[in-house]
């Protein structure tokens, strides 16, 4: 029910050193690296952030934070040679998420501040500080890579001749393919939940526990079992309409329908903190008929049936019979809502989607099938009922990479492998020629850049 958040985390978490082997220690600079400072407390800082996103590692967890901060450092220096600036849009977007799912993880701002060992000002402050730092080393890192050479014809040819057929790139096989959708009675379907919504409401204002119903009937799984308990939460990771018809109401009250993405809710908000609150809400989906089905299949088998004896093309049958907006208009043909692409490997394909066309070949028309639609993949969740055939247009089998059929696909392999070449060279040119000193508490770490260790 919660909205996907996102966390890019800048660095891998590990373990090796304990944490026992810091304690006591008073905070000191544990390198230099031009004219920057590396302290303790920054790595320490990285290692609470790490821990409580559950990241793990096998190797020491404050050698590669280190590392992955020095490096920054010499990305940084540069980008404040060429004069960047910050994104500051991207650096408050981001300083938001971080403080908001740290707030929801660990049960608000009090427990934060107890976690961290600061006042949520001074994190906001550091963090701030830390996401200007990476606007600026991120545009830096790019700059360099934008630098390396382009990549050629001659370049691709000589990578594939260099390179054992084995190791070559194995192209998957792709699918392109068109759709006719239906639509189940979504109105009919949404008025029948609301009615139900409404009886559950009228009877918790009657008296009965708001927890005992949501655990009957809510239809969200993570908190139906604990009586529709959600936990206390910045409001930014729900839906809209759910967070600003709870933060409208008093603790104890009880919610109108809220509509969101996820189905219809009725909301219990139990507590509010500033900008958090603690709810309950029961949660009903659309459901839709038997005869929903027998009718979308009805029609779409009839028209499969006059397709394939030449009454009227697929493409016109999906220009005036079709009710997915997103393809009827190109005649019905499907395009990856991620990459725009209209060429499909089968990890792409919605299960339903590729059982109904696995034994197809190309010109051949599926069954009508149950499938969901690309909206909800848009909005953050799985998407729409709706019912389809679907036509095979092309297959595209399975191959080793050429370089007459997939360029493409090589050339921006050769790219990345240059443009990874280019920060390399970056690197270990700006390590040979940095002033950095490594504090000997270090001394046992393994870098990942040789350049790092012969500086030790």
């Amino acid at each position: 029910m919660k909205k996907i958040v996102i966390i890019f985390a800048s660095l891998l978490c590990c373990i090796g050193l304990s944490a026992q082997k810091y304690n006591g220690i008073v905070d000191k600079s544990v390198a230099v690296v031009g004219g920057e400072t590396i302290l303790l407390s920054d790595i320490e800082a990285e290692v609470q952030q790490m821990r409580a996103s559950g990241a793990s590692s096998d190797k020491d967890m404050r050698c590669e934070i280190l590392e992955s901060i020095m490096e920054t450092k010499l990305f940084l220096m540069q980008a404040r040679v060429d004069s960047l600036t910050i994104n500051n849009d991207m650096v408050e977007g981001n300083l938001t998420q971080r403080i908001d799912w740290f707030r929801t993880q660990l049960g608000g701002d009090e427990e934060l501040e107890k976690y961290f060992g600061k006042p949520l000002y001074k994190l906001r402050q550091e963090w701030k500080k830390a996401l200007e730092e990476q606007s600026l080393t991120e545009q830096e890192r790019y700059q360099v890579a934008e630098k390396a050479p382009t990549v050629t014809p001659y370049d691709v040819q000589k990578y594939i001749d260099a390179t054992d057929p084995e190791d070559l790139p194995v192209v998957p096989v792709k699918y392109q393919m068109s759709q006719i959708c239906i639509y189940p009675d979504r109105e009919a379907a949404a008025v029948a939940v609301k009615e139900k919504l409404l009886s559950l409401r009228e009877r918790i204002m009657n008296g009965e526990k708001f927890s005992t119903l949501a655990r009957i009937y809510s239809e969200d799984p993570g908190s139906a079992k604990r009586g529709g308990e959600l936990g206390l939460a910045s409001k930014s990771i729900f839906w809209p309409a759910f967070s600003d018809a709870a933060m409208a109401l008093k603790p104890g009250t009880i919610s109108q329908i809220v509509e969101t993405p996820d189905g219809f809710h009725i909301i219990e908000v139990i507590d509010k903190r500033g900008d958090m609150f603690n709810a309950r809400h029961i949660l009903i989906k659309p459901q839709y008929t038997a005869e929903d089905r027998e009718k979308a299949f009805g029609k779409l088998d009839s028209l499969k049936t006059k397709i394939q004896e030449g009454e009227i093309t697929f493409e016109l049958a999906a220009r005036f019979y079709s009710e997915d907006n997103a393809t009827r208009t190109n005649g019905g043909q499907m395009a990856d809502p991620s990459t725009g692409s209209a060429y499909f490997e089968i990890d792409q394909m919605k299960p339903a989607d590729y059982n109904a066309v696995k034994d197809l070949k190309p010109g051949e028309i599926s069954e009508p099938v149950e499938s969901l639609d690309n909206e909800g993949y848009l909005q953050g969740r799985s998407g729409n009922l709706v019912y389809k055939i679907i036509r095979v247009d092309k297959i595209l089998p399975a191959h080793t990479a050429t370089f007459e059929n997939d360029y493409t696909q090589i050339l921006e392999k050769v790219q990345e492998s240059k443009q990874m070449e280019a920060v390399d060279a970056f690197l270990a040119e700006k390590i040979k020629s940095t002033y950095i000193v490594i504090d000997p508490m270090f001394a046992e770490c393994e870098f990942s850049r040789e350049e790092w260790n012969k500086r030790k």
